[in-house]
């Protein structure tokens, strides 16, 4: 059977054909966005060790930059990298899940703008929003390594607290940072083959215990295991000298440990 040509058709039915045409044309594209992405993020495999790329740093709860734009400095200035503190949405007290929007975008602006690889540190409950984007994200094939301060990977008992003596006061990150939180029981273990450190001090009161930082898989270091006399507390982590010395270490090239005495952590 021979089509008549387009030339043939009425208006209406050219109109017609037009509008087919664009959406298979529409419908490709968006099979080529869904299969190659469209920030070039990767999706398999994982980031070479060997081509350090930006470093991202997500906050904390509530959102405070001041301390990590401190820590964010260090970093370019001894390794002339790309580094961006992260602004999370609202304070920062709000879903999590929101903030791991916020990092995934940001991994796309750094794919996008040719990144070979990123690293991602997390300080305090901004580390978990880094394991949520590692766990939702496939963040395995897109971070060369990951980094945690403090973190309440195991939720944290002032949560808990805060719940019962002033249920109104704790916003949904509160809930969330809860010890046996529906969010925190749906977290899986951390991707075999991903360098991950976490570091916390043991005079934390503000994720309580300190050790709900520990991860399996990851190399953890209590602070004062490797600088006895070190008082940091919560809030000092990310300026402290030698979590500064551990933070430049861990995002060298070297493969990941734990340091052995406090002298290989001078910054």
């Amino acid at each position: 059977m021979r089509w008549p040509g387009v030339r043939g058709l009425s208006p209406r039915r050219r109109l017609l054909v037009a509008g087919v045409a664009l959406a298979v044309v529409a419908a490709g594209v968006v099979a080529a966005v869904s299969v190659g992405g469209s920030s070039g993020v990767p999706r398999a495999g994982s980031p070479p060790q060997d081509t350090p790329g930006p470093v991202l740093l997500v906050p904390g709860y509530g959102g405070g930059r001041d301390s990590l734009e401190q820590l964010a400095g260090r970093i370019h200035r001894e390794t002339g990298r790309d580094t961006e503190v992260l602004t999370l949405a609202g304070d920062g007290t709000g879903d999590l899940l929101q903030q791991v929007d916020v990092l995934t975008h940001a991994v796309e602006r750094a794919y996008a703008g040719g990144a070979p690889s990123v690293d991602v540190i997390g300080y305090s409950a901004g580390g978990v929003v880094a394991r949520l984007w590692v766990a939702r994200e496939g963040g395995e094939h897109q971070a060369r390594r990951v980094i945690t301060l403090g973190a309440p990977m195991h939720g944290t008992t002032l949560a808990t607290a805060g719940g019962v003596l002033a249920p109104g006061a704790c916003p949904t990150a509160c809930r969330q940072l809860t010890p046996g939180s529906a969010l925190l029981r749906q977290l899986p273990p951390i991707p075999p083959g991903l360098p991950w450190l976490s570091v916390w001090t043991r005079l934390d009161q503000t994720v309580t215990p300190p050790e709900s930082a520990r991860l399996d898989g990851a190399v953890n270091v209590a602070l004062q295991q490797v600088c006895p006399a070190d008082t940091a507390a919560h809030g000092d982590l990310p300026t402290d000298p030698a979590v500064t010395g551990l933070v430049l270490t861990a995002i060298g090239t070297a493969p990941l440990s734990a340091p052995a005495s406090c002298a290989d952590l001078s910054s």
